[in-house]
């Protein structure tokens, strides 16, 4: 059933075909070395900010909000910055391949550094607890930076030849997306790998998005290769994130993963009219955007600061319906895949695509269903007792 299946798709889109894997190894070939980089720079690094972290006291302790059950680092976003700056570095900057495809070196550079100044500052955060306010204004000053590079979205392109050039309207609507998204990856870090697992996919999905207009579009091997790099220092990060966690990632860490998504996914609109181009990075993020704008809802309604923390986000529901950590992160996991598989199918990964949505949404239901069998047995037993 499924050769007769795969037979009506393009041979370009089924992985049975050996133009299929032609096609996968031309483009994705370049990808496997900034992975591998930042993955073992990453890897690395984490013992030596896991030390540190105990060194300067930022570490977090359990109980309150806190469901882990020991001490934890929590600098982990300085090792997360480092493998992607090194990859970024040696795969973007100094590579001649890259040279030709548009982007000014000096703007890649000054924006790679808004990055790990971004970890930087939050780091300050992880470690003294700065006020609410001081803290939204350092992310709003950073978010600032970009378009003040040069950096903006400064249209909407929604087809049939229908752009909506934004204007003046530009540096608020930059500002305004990568606050949302460092805020969007801070609230999703709850549980232990969920924010940097779901971040490694987004990635992937602003990758393939990149890959599919790379032959139109040259510049966007430079999305392509840091993507890679983003990808490989969350993998990295997960070895000693995943549940037990053995260090968090702090506010550095989500922060920095924000603003460098928010940025890649502005680089990949930069040098052409894409229609909805932002739409693969949103819907990603669909779920994690969802609860955040819930929580900002929830605390205004209470009469609470917006960055007032709470335990009421959706991976905190999953928890309470009796899901594991692990398992509460592979939920987010294929949610997050189905979601970006929605956004891809924008870009022409249509059919195979499809079937793996297809497939994530059988996995995820079949799941949930066994999950709330067993719960549902669990009250039988206790009424029967």
């Amino acid at each position: 059933m499924t050769r007769r299946v795969l037979g009506a798709v393009n041979p370009a889109d089924n992985p049975l075909s050996p133009e299929f894997y032609r096609i996968l190894s031309h483009n994705f070939k370049p990808t496997i070395a900034p992975l591998v980089v930042a993955m073992v720079v990453t890897v690395a690094v984490v013992p030596l900010v896991r030390w540190l972290s105990f060194r300067v006291g930022a570490v977090a302790v359990p109980g309150g909000r806190n469901i882990h059950e020991r001490p934890t680092g929590r600098l982990g976003g300085v090792a997360l910055a480092a493998g992607f700056l090194v990859s970024a570095t040696v795969f973007v900057l100094l590579d001649v391949s890259t040279r030709h495809d548009g982007f000014a070196q000096g703007q890649l550079v000054a924006l790679l550094g808004i990055g790990v100044l971004t970890t930087a500052v939050l780091a300050v955060d992880d470690i003294r607890q700065l006020p609410a306010r001081y803290k939204f204004l350092s992310q709003l000053v950073l978010a600032a930076l970009v378009p003040a590079l040069g950096v903006s979205i400064h249209f909407i392109n929604f087809g049939g030849g229908h752009v909506l050039t934004l204007g003046i309207l530009a540096l608020p609507i930059t500002v305004i997306w990568l606050l949302g998204m460092q805020n969007t990856m801070n609230l999703l870090d709850g549980v232990d790998g969920l924010a940097a697992g779901v971040a490694a996919i987004v990635a992937g999905a602003l990758m393939l998005a990149a890959v599919n207009r790379e032959s139109s579009n040259p510049e966007q091997l430079t999305v392509v290769l840091l993507c890679a790099a983003l990808i490989g220092a969350c993998l990295g990060f997960l070895v000693f994130n995943f549940h037990p966690a053995r260090i968090f990632m702090g506010d550095g860490g989500s922060h920095f993963l924000g603003m460098t998504l928010g940025i890649i996914s502005i680089f990949g609109i930069a040098k052409g009219e894409v229609v909805f181009a932002l739409m693969v990075p949103l819907f990603a993020l669909l779920i994690p955007i969802f609860d955040t704008g819930l929580a900002i809802i929830r605390r205004r309604r209470q009469g609470l600061s917006i960055g007032h923390p709470d335990t009421e986000h959706i991976h905190h529901q999953l928890l309470d319906f009796g899901l594991s950590q692990r398992e509460t992160c592979l939920i987010f996991y294929a949610a997050t895949g189905i979601t970006s598989g929605l956004g891809l199918m924008l870009y022409g990964h249509k059919k195979i695509i499809a079937v793996a949505v297809v497939l994530l949404a059988t996995m995820l239901g079949e799941r949930l269903s066994e999950i709330e069998t067993g719960v549902a047995g669990d009250s039988g037993a206790l009424l029967e007792s």
